[in-house]
């Protein structure tokens, strides 16, 4: 009888303690799960915020220059990581780009000028020690955006006289910052729009505007 006892007193031990690692399995998968999904709650809550702007930039270079769209998506990242390299603004970039070679990768002009932003390899040859193909676009993007980082240190940080420096006349200068404004209106839509202080009523007439399409920047930068 008592050895009886003694087996059922250890049959329910066993299944307690049987039972007790089913929940803590069920619980860690539980708190896996949601820490799944709180992962993918905040991936969603917090996008790339370049993302919809390299995705309209690509899209109007490929309406306005007829550039393909894969090379546009392209262009778009070596421009915002040169850009960033150099501390320059992009919308600065793609005006010069815009302006020297409507974004043809193999253009060519006077005095051997080449490439996306024009670069002179006669006038900059040390700058191309490493460079094995100036119309690669990589390679031309960043030899013309160190140029002209040069052109605004040397100026103390004068952009308009760097870009005179650049092109070769204040009218060229002004050319390229009145293209400049328009690329911000794609890269920036809502930068010239001040947000009110909590509880500030917004003036009327001033609330921001939604972000201009491809079809819009194209018509203003058409005007120029």
């Amino acid at each position: 009888m008592r050895r009886l006892l003694c087996l059922i007193v250890l049959s329910l031990g066993l299944a307690q303690q049987a039972f007790a690692q089913q929940n803590d399995g069920s619980i860690d998968n539980s708190n896996s799960t949601n820490t799944n999904n709180s992962t993918s709650i905040n991936a969603t809550a917090n996008p790339n915020t370049g993302t919809s702007n390299d995705m309209r930039i690509a899209t109007y270079l490929t309406q306005k220059f007829g550039v393909a769209k894969e090379k546009a998506a392209q262009l778009a990242d070596i421009v915002n990581v040169t850009a960033t390299k150099y501390a320059l603004p992009p919308a600065m970039v793609y005006a010069i780009i815009s302006i020297e070679s409507r974004f043809k990768e193999k253009a060519h002009g006077a005095g051997g000028a080449t490439g996306l932003m024009q670069v002179v390899p006669g006038a900059h040859r040390g700058l191309l020690r490493n460079v094995k193909d100036l119309t690669e676009p990589t390679a031309n993007v960043d030899v013309g955006s160190k140029i002209l980082s040069g052109y605004v240190k040397s100026a103390g940080g004068d952009m308009s006289a760097a870009l005179k420096s650049y092109g070769g006349s204040h009218a060229y200068a002004q050319k390229v910052m009145d293209r400049v404004e328009a690329f911000k209106h794609l890269l920036e839509p809502r930068s010239a729009m001040a947000a009110p202080a909590p509880g500030e009523l917004t003036p009327v007439g001033t609330q921001a505007m939604p972000a201009p399409t491809p079809a819009q920047a194209s018509s203003t930068l058409s005007t120029q």
